[in-house]
């Protein structure tokens, strides 16, 4: 466990970046097949761009029902999914033959927003690196940053 910063810290990261969110959602509780898979591909996959630095994944934070993910940019994320020497291609092509007609048994849902550099705001006290704290650089909190407008319209 990371060790936690007993201040108020934000995140820095240079230039623009992406912030991808994917989920699933269990519709039909008993069958099992179809969503079990789903559910087990993204910890691989999450395992994989770790493992890759030049992929252009920065980090993530995963929880049951959502997983955040920070990108360099669009083109890093998109060469990934469309990548098949990846895991992502494979995963998602069987997904919609095990799926056919069956759509409804297990929802998958992402959304992705492109930040412009320096049009973001965090703040993290008394946390460990955290979200984009934790793929990109922490710094202190002070001066102008005080305050979350001074944080996002800067000086």
């Amino acid at each position: 466990m990371s060790e936690i910063i007993p201040k108020r810290m934000a995140a820095h990261i240079d230039g623009d970046f992406v912030v991808f969110l994917i989920g699933m959602r269990i519709n039909t509780l008993f069958k099992i097949h179809k969503w079990l898979p789903v559910f087990l591909a993204m910890p691989r996959m999450i395992k994989e761009l770790e493992a890759q630095p030049e992929s252009g994944f920065l980090g993530h934070i995963m929880s049951p029902r959502v997983i955040v993910q920070y990108w360099r940019s669009f083109d890093h994320l998109e060469r990934y999914a469309r990548s098949h020497d990846h895991l992502h291609w494979p995963a998602w092509v069987e997904f919609n033959t095990r799926l056919g007609q069956s759509r409804g048994d297990v929802g998958i849902w992402h959304e992705t927003y492109q930040v412009r550099a320096g049009e973001y705001e965090t703040m993290y006290s008394g946390m460990p690196p955290f979200g984009l704290g934790n793929a990109s650089e922490l710094v202190p909190v002070g001066g102008e940053h005080e305050s979350a407008r001074g944080r996002l319209t800067g000086p």
